[in-house]
């Protein structure tokens, strides 16, 4: 069966990547066996929970059969997944075909776990110890703040000299593809970090959970431990207190970085230090699309592009002035324009006008949220034309050549820079010619031969 290619949107995409003996290590955690079986599509579930107590290799003329024929394409997806992730190992007989067969390891949790039902990773503290913690509703409000506070700090890391609540992990993270310094200069946002602040919540989490687990080899730490600590957290409730102490060295530099980003919330008691798990935490294994639920939105546009904004949060000002003109800024709202002069700046900065479109409507405010289209037509077609305006003519270095001594030294030229893929534009009437500054040089050299 062909292979494939693996393109790392959540966690299961990423442990897919995994070279194999590292997944089959993997798989000797019973709680990450029950992560990937969530995981999978309803049919792949399907297959790996009957063929459970099945310790013989299945024919895939029999595994066929198990579902109807309309099925099939829904049957492919679910074998691909199954292989990809090394659930399900391939072998071919001339007289039986192709069979498929449960991993062993992951064969062998998955009885443990229907057999005695699934165990945690660890036990939370008692409220005797932990004494009084955080609501959920205050656990929730720390993490967006920690997750706000992070985001302003990317946004103004040009007037910042220093982002001096990020640790030197992260900021690894946000030199590799965010941020770019130059010399002795202020650290600058990238074309990425602009489009990086218009992402999902779930989608810009995703982005530098990634990036802080390809960053890991670096430093010395196996991707592979780090994934499975990140999907054990997953496990774990939101709002319980559990102990410092349970975490190994790595495990605890992985729980400050994530403590800078609101995943987790850091509290210290008399003997004892804990971590309390957030949502965002709580949330990691699950895919993008399953985890972006419907926030409630802040921003409503009209028909003449006046924009106003709901909304205490100083980020998101921040990132409508990203794209917009500013007016005037009352304690709960923002009132602004959408202009040309705000949109080629916005574009300049690597921001396109689909992602525009997109967090305008992502981020509606309820009133107008549930109206089709929720961003005025007349809006959207306008910003997608000054993009198309601005990119209408493309600016190209070049060379201007006129005087030739002759029309043969003239037309020698046209044909040199032809064949060197150089000429822009030639006036045989006046003798003149434009050339791409790449051939520029030879084409002087051309010239020289020619006298």
């Amino acid at each position: 069966m062909p292979q494939v290619r693996i393109i790392a949107r959540n966690f299961m995409d990423m442990v897919a990547a995994l070279p194999a003996m590292k997944l089959d290590h993997l798989y000797q955690n019973a709680f990450i066996c029950e992560a990937i079986l969530r995981s999978l599509p309803p049919l792949a579930k399907k297959y790996v929970i009957q063929m459970c107590y099945i310790e013989e290799t299945i024919p895939s003329k029999s595994l066929e059969e198990w579902v109807l024929p309309d099925g099939l394409s829904k049957h492919r997806v679910a074998i691909d997944r199954l292989l990809q992730l090394r659930i399900f190992s391939e072998s071919f007989d001339r007289s039986t075909g192709t069979s498929y067969r449960l991993n062993p390891t992951f064969q062998e949790n998955l009885q443990k776990l229907i057999t005695y039902g699934a165990v945690l990773p660890r036990e939370p503290m008692p409220s005797s110890v932990t004494a009084r913690l955080p609501s959920l509703q205050e656990l929730e409000n720390y993490a967006m703040q920690k997750w706000e506070c992070f985001l302003l700090q990317l946004i103004n890391s040009a007037q910042a000299e220093k982002m001096t609540n990020i640790s030197p992990s992260m900021m690894r993270i946000f030199q590799r593809g965010l941020l770019t310094q130059r010399d002795k200069e202020a650290p600058r946002l990238t074309e990425s970090g602009f489009q990086f602040l218009l992402m999902d919540t779930n989608a810009q989490l995703w982005y530098i959970i990634r990036e802080y687990i390809s960053n890991s080899e670096e430093i010395g730490v196996d991707p592979a431990d780090l994934i499975s600590f990140m999907l054990e957290l997953s496990f774990h409730e939101t709002g319980q207190a559990y102990n410092m102490n349970t975490l190994d060295e790595i495990q605890r530099s992985t729980i400050k970085d994530l403590a800078d980003l609101g995943l987790v919330k850091l509290q210290q008691g008399r003997k004892e230090s804990w971590f309390i798990p957030t949502k965002l935490a709580t949330n990691l294994s699950v895919s993008l699309t399953d985890s972006s639920s419907r926030k409630e939105g802040y921003v409503m546009v009209e028909t003449n592009f006046r924009l106003y904004a709901y909304s205490t949060s100083k980020l998101h000002s921040e990132i409508l002035r990203l794209f917009s003109r500013v007016e005037y800024q009352l304690p709960n709202l923002l009132v602004g324009a959408i202009t040309k002069e705000s949109l080629y700046n916005a574009f300049e900065n690597g921001i396109t006008s689909e992602q525009i479109i997109s967090f305008l409507q992502q981020n509606a405010h309820p009133r107008i949220a549930e109206r089709t289209p929720s961003v005025p037509e007349n809006v959207m077609d306008q910003i997608r034309l000054w993009e198309t305006d601005l990119n209408r003519i493309e600016m190209t270095p070049a060379h201007f050549y006129d005087e030739f001594p002759s029309r043969d030294v003239f037309e020698a030229a046209c044909d040199f820079a032809r064949e060197s893929g150089g000429l822009l534009w030639e006036d045989s009437k006046k003798m003149r010619l434009v050339v791409n500054t790449e051939v520029h040089l030879q084409m002087r050299e051309h010239l020289r031969r020619q006298k």
